[in-house]
């Protein structure tokens, strides 16, 4: 039974990770998400369903559109496979349980805010507003945790992250950081609670240290998105349920 749940929600991921490659890409740009259907950004050839299959047609089709020849970066068949293993992942710590489908909606929505900010260097509202939505409608059901609790770690790690930004923009003289990044403070905040809400910055920062290194080397006008780090840090600790005094016990 569990080796079907398995590869029904390994499946399930590779097709809402196509859906969320569109999403992360569009979005920012206020498209729709839905209109036009799928199509090639170049000769604009309406992708037929077996063009659609998730890894599949890129294997297929050996990374190229069918009808104009043009490269299909490797971008959208690996985001696909890594939002079916983080499915299954999800489920492995969470099992079938309201707290299953909390963990996905999480889970799903920094999928989509690292395709948004690492293609556009924006983090879309819209994800957000309904990560927020969807904790505080479970923090109402479970009731292990306060409505207003919920509400108040995301404030304070939100907080945290705005004086850091102000403090940032002191040192180096510039903007260090966008509004999206205390935005998503803030849901980490929820999601995670206060303190490793916090450590996710310190981690993301050690994380995104080598490929900053490299990228600034080669282009010292690039800016380095930090929403996609911030997004695998807190992926990181939310599923291997990183908790606080584990973090003190470890640095003690």
């Amino acid at each position: 039974m569990e080796i079907i749940i398995i590869i029904t929600l390994f499946i399930l991921g590779l097709v809402f990770g196509s859906f969320f490659n569109v999403v992360g890409y569009r979005l920012p740009k206020e498209e729709s998400i839905v209109h036009p259907p799928s199509n090639c950004p170049i000769c604009k050839h309406r992708l037929t369903p077996i063009e659609l299959i998730p890894v599949l047609s890129w294997l297929i089709q050996r990374g190229k559109c069918k009808n104009c020849k043009t490269k299909i970066g490797a971008f959208y068949p690996i985001f696909e496979f890594i939002t079916g293993a983080l499915f299954v992942f999800t489920y492995l710590v969470f099992g079938l349980s309201i707290e299953l489908i909390i963990g996905l909606i999480f889970v799903s929505s920094l999928i989509i805010i690292f395709i948004s900010d690492y293609q556009t260097m924006i983090i879309p509202d819209e994800v957000i507003i309904f990560a927020l939505i969807a904790k505080l409608i479970y923090s109402l059901y479970a009731g292990d945790v306060s409505f207003f609790m919920v509400l108040f770690n995301g404030f304070v790690a939100a907080l945290f992250m705005l004086l850091l930004k102000k403090f940032g923009d002191v040192v180096f003289k510039k903007e260090s950081m966008g509004g999206g990044d205390i935005k998503l403070m803030f849901i980490f905040g929820m999601y995670l609670g206060f303190p490793i809400a916090i450590i996710t910055i310190f981690l993301s920062s050690f994380i995104a240290l080598p490929y900053s290194i490299i990228t600034i080397n080669k282009n010292k006008e690039h800016i380095v998105p930090f929403g996609p780090f911030l997004a695998i840090a807190a992926l990181m600790l939310f599923l291997l349920q990183v908790d606080f005094m584990s973090v003190i016990t470890i640095l003690s």
